[in-house]
């Protein structure tokens, strides 16, 4: 099946894809072979879910396969051990993103995750932290407001992390958050508002960049706010 998965791939290859993806800074895998993601989704619905293809994909280290194996893992069949194996690997912020945002969120141990990855000092390990969140924010429309005012501090305690995946990850979770609702955003706005005065380089910008998207008009209509 993987050898079926990766000729797939290969014949879906476009010219200059490959030679564009390292202005993005996503061509850092192993192997590129230059294909756009849309066109990924669809081999993806094609094959449907393969826990077991999803790994062997994973594992072959081709950047267009891994993205594969995010769209045919199955969450139901993810452990923690397999997501951090998977995290481990993340070496670009596209693929992070992708199996955080595709995959991961879906799993009823996004939220362990979130936390155990927070933790970690490796760089796209940590984004993945807040990725996810971003994730979690914008998809699961029924959680509660507690797990998500839970994760403030946690945003804050990372808000000093100047490396650029990091602090655009921790914007991007502080800003998801407060689109969720009027509570919600004006929690976040109050984060923001404090991270906007901080000593720190990292956290100024990220409140100053979560503050600002947090008071455009779409926003606070997504918020419920108007």
């Amino acid at each position: 099946m993987l050898a079926e998965a990766l000729q797939l791939l290969e014949q879906a290859a476009e010219p200059g894809v490959a030679e564009g993806m390292s202005r993005f800074g996503i061509a850092t895998a192993d192997r590129v072979i230059g294909i756009r993601v849309g066109t990924i989704r669809g081999i993806a619905k094609k094959l449907g879910r393969d826990p077991a293809l999803a790994e062997a994909l994973w594992d072959s280290g081709v950047y267009e396969a891994r993205l594969l194996a995010c769209f045919v893992g199955d969450p139901k069949a993810l452990t923690s051990e397999n997501m951090d194996r998977w995290a481990a690997g993340f070496d670009n912020w596209a693929t992070c993103d992708t199996a955080c945002f595709d995959l991961f969120d879906k799993s009823a141990l996004a939220w362990d995750a979130v936390h155990r990855w927070a933790e970690d000092e490796r760089e796209f390990v940590r984004r993945a932290a807040f990725a996810l969140l971003a994730g979690l924010a914008l998809h699961d429309k029924k959680l509660p407001d507690a797990p998500f005012l839970e994760t403030l501090p946690l945003i804050e305690a990372h808000a000093g992390d100047d490396r650029n995946f990091v602090k655009k990850g921790v914007s991007w979770a502080l800003r998801a958050i407060g689109m969720r609702n009027p509570a919600l955003h004006a929690a976040a706005s109050d984060m923001a508002e404090r991270l906007s005065a901080s000593s720190e380089p990292a956290a100024r910008w990220i409140g100053r960049d979560a503050a600002r998207d947090l008071a455009r008009p779409a926003a606070r209509r997504k918020a419920g706010l108007t």
